[in-house]
């Protein structure tokens, strides 16, 4: 169930027995290069509190465990845990999950399970049993509270292809110097990378944004009567609007002799709609690195 690494792999936990932790990369920290917020940090507790997941272990046994995992165990199990050469995802494991300081994985690792391909491996102490144990637990809980989730740095591409980018595609609805001056102050990286594909701020509605922002739609009838007004709701099935003095219109779009029905919809978000489809993952970044050097 548990390591299925080769003996020389484990030759090397030996030597790896009390590393000691690394710094957390790049990569790890969190957007702007600062460490988890008290504020997070609360949050994650409630959350584990909320979903039981129990107390996080210690992060010197999780740092051990690891360094004695990943190379006994990762080539089948994943360095993470999450499954590899023919090993399953101890993730999602109910012995790992049931597990107490090494009580139910204890037993596999020293005996192995011959029939499914797993060796033993006699010679793991309690102490390394354990701390393997505690970075299993640390995964478990990873993946459960997501209130814990550091968000990685986004901010990866290069400002001056993102810039000619903007010039191209953004620049005549919007202005480095007018609508998004500072904009790099006001929002997160993550966040502002999401608005730059839907446009809406974090807390907000379609209907919260100003009435210059929102969609309108004229709706002709089969007699030929027209209503124009603010979009409520389109489907296949029904259309609704407001008109300009707040009165409520509805329409069946199919069935019941509607078939006549016309809607034209212009909507000021639309070309975010297209940017959806067509921007790639490169060019987002790029746009991303730009627009974080508006401050």
């Amino acid at each position: 169930m548990l390591c299925c690494g080769a003996a020389g792999l484990w030759a090397q936990a030996q030597q790896n027995n009390n590393p000691t932790p690394a710094e957390p990369s790049p990569a790890n920290k969190t957007t702007r290069g600062a460490e988890q917020t008290p504020a997070a940090n609360k949050r994650a507790e409630q959350m584990a509190k909320f979903l039981g997941i129990g107390a996080a272990p210690d992060p010197a046994a999780v740092a051990r465990g690891k360094q004695i995992f990943t190379p006994t165990c990762g080539f089948c199990h994943g360095a993470l845990a999450t499954g590899g050469e023919g090993g399953p995802n101890l993730v999602r494991s109910v012995l790992v999950l049931h597990d107490e300081n090494g009580s139910n994985i204890g037993p596999v690792v020293l005996h192995g399970r011959p029939g499914k391909g797993m060796p033993a491996f006699p010679s793991m102490t309690q102490a390394q049993i354990s701390d393997i144990a505690a970075y299993l637990k640390s995964r478990v809980q990873a993946a459960a509270n997501r209130g814990s989730y550091q968000i990685q740095n986004i901010v990866t591409g290069d400002a001056n292809a993102g810039k000619a980018y903007f010039d191209q595609k953004c620049g005549t609805c919007h202005s480095a110097t007018g609508d998004l001056a500072g904009i790099a102050k006001k929002y997160e990286p993550d966040v502002l990378q999401s608005v730059i594909l839907y446009p809406i701020p974090p807390g907000k509605k379609e209907t919260d944004l100003p009435d210059s922002a929102r969609a309108k739609a004229t709706v002709t009838d089969a007699k030929g009567d027209t209503v124009s007004g603010l979009l409520l709701h389109m489907d296949d099935f029904n259309v609704a609007v407001q008109d300009a003095s707040g009165n409520y219109h509805s329409w069946e779009r199919e069935g019941n002799g509607t078939d006549g029905i016309k809607v034209e919809v212009h909507n000021p978000l639309q070309a975010h709609v297209e940017l959806l489809k067509t921007i790639s993952d490169t060019d987002l970044h790029n746009v991303l690195a730009y627009l974080e050097t508006l401050k």
